[in-house]
């Protein structure tokens, strides 16, 4: 991902943001070509964990360790040239995207231990339920659990770089930023999710 320095975020910000986001687009060269599937992922010590649907072809010829690519949006948004006041004075601007963006790079292994499966869906589960009564794996018939679980096949990726990016104005004078921030702010729910992640910095 190219990354200009204004827009890098340290590394631990980049780690939090894949945290959070807790889905994204995972993306493996096959012998026919790219393909991607996008999943809900945990992050544990390094590494990514997820499922697919075992009908899907996405693991099927992979081979253990090979790169894939994990990329997650956590904000994204239109910037019209209309949001700089700086135009009146200089109408040299044009249109751009606001975005807060995480790449991975990592290996992967595939996982059909019903063990490493079951382990994998109850804290999949317990990461992303509501708090208060959350939908336990538990609360399922066990028989139908373990058919779903025979469903499925485990995906880990372990991380070996990680990128994160924040593309939110700075490039732009602070009166434009600050008029970029206002305009998303007042806009959709993605507009307003972008203008929270801008500061007057």
């Amino acid at each position: 991902m190219y990354t200009p320095a204004h827009f890098a975020l340290p590394e631990d910000e980049a780690w939090r943001i894949l945290g959070e986001t807790g889905a994204g687009f995972f993306v493996r060269a096959t012998p026919t070509g790219l393909r991607s599937v996008f999943v809900p992922f945990l992050v544990h010590e390094g590494a990514l964990a997820t499922h697919v649907a075992r009908g899907n072809d996405w693991w099927r010829d992979a081979s253990p360790d090979e790169e894939v690519l994990v990329v997650v949006s956590a904000a994204s948004a239109y910037v019209s040239p209309r949001y700089y006041p700086s135009r009146l004075a200089d109408p040299r601007v044009v249109p751009t995207w606001n975005y807060v963006a995480v790449e991975v790079l990592g290996r992967l292994r595939v996982h059909e231990d019903p063990a490493w499966l079951a382990g994998q869906i109850r804290r999949q589960t317990a990461r992303f339920e509501a708090p208060g009564e959350p939908w336990r794996v538990e609360d399922a018939p066990a028989d139908y659990i373990e058919r779903q679980i025979g469903a499925i096949v485990g995906v880990s990726v372990a991380v070996t770089s990680i990128t994160g990016k924040a593309k939110l104005s700075q490039n732009r004078p602070d009166e434009d930023r600050r008029s970029v921030r206002a305009h998303l702010a007042a806009g959709s729910p993605e507009e307003r999710r972008v203008a929270s992640w801008m500061t007057d910095d």
